[in-house]
Order: C-alpha cells, then sequence, then structure tokens
C-alpha cells in the first residue's frame, strides 16, 4: 500500500511499502491490509501505526482526522501529527507538543476573550449615550 499522512500545511509521512496499517476509530481500532475493501474511517486523537516491508512497525501520534483508503492508496489527513522511533519516546513528544500547543490555545482564547468583552463593553457604552 501507499501511505500519505496529509497535515494541513503539508504532507508529513509517505511511505510506498506499507504492509499493513492500524488505525484508531471511535469504534475502536482497525487493521487496514492491501486486499481490504475501499473505506473511510474518522479517527479520533490516539496511535496510528504502519508497519513497512523492509522494518518493523513505526508509530505516529494523531490528533484526530480521516482515513481514506482508496485501492492500494491510503491518505490521512489529521490536524496535528508527531513522529517517533518507540512508543517511549513518542510519548514524550506527545506531551511535550500537544500540551505545549494547548497553552497556545487556551492563551489565545483567553486573549479572544477579553477582546470580546472589551468590545460589549464599549459597544453597550455607546447605546447609553
Amino acid at each position: 500500500m501507499h501511505l500519505k499522512v496529509l497535515l494541513p500545511y503539508g504532507v508529513f509521512v509517505e511511505r510506498a511499502d506499507v504492509s499493513r496499517i492500524v488505525a484508531e476509530t471511535h469504534a475502536g481500532s482497525y487493521g487496514f491490509l492491501p486486499r481490504r475493501r475501499d473505506c473511510i474511517a474518522v479517527l479520533i486523537p490516539g496511535i496510528l501505526m504502519f508497519e513497512t516491508g523492509a522494518g518493523g512497525p513505526s508509530f505516529l501520534a494523531v490528533d484526530g482526522g480521516v482515513l481514506i483508503k482508496t485501492g492500494p492508496q491510503v491518505r490521512v489527513s489529521v490536524r496535528r501529527a508527531v513522529g517517533g522511533a518507540g512508543l517511549e519516546q513518542l510519548h514524550a513528544l506527545v506531551a511535550k507538543e500537544f500540551l505545549e500547543l494547548d497553552e497556545r490555545e487556551r492563551d489565545a482564547r483567553l486573549t479572544m476573550a477579553r477582546l470580546e468583552s472589551g468590545f460589549l463593553h464599549n459597544f453597550a457604552a455607546l447605546q447609553y449615550e
């Protein structure tokens, strides 16, 4: 199979010699082999595992997305992804990357809330003048 993992800003992984893929969905983990029927799966945040003919399994942490299998082509589109050599290393990378991003998103939401409340306060003041 030919696996391509896409992020909003580019290609994260592209491998042509994938023998199997395991992805996590709302209904549980699903395995994809080369002769599996074409399908679409909604992925939840979790681990995406793929195995190549030359090497052992590779693991990616993904933050939700969509997997589309059409013939030998498998496309995975996710918001965020982190790759690591082993599961322990992947766990450390996820903790660093995703938690750091969550803090930045929290700061951005707080800033937007302040801007909105300031706008509403100024708008209310204009109505009473």
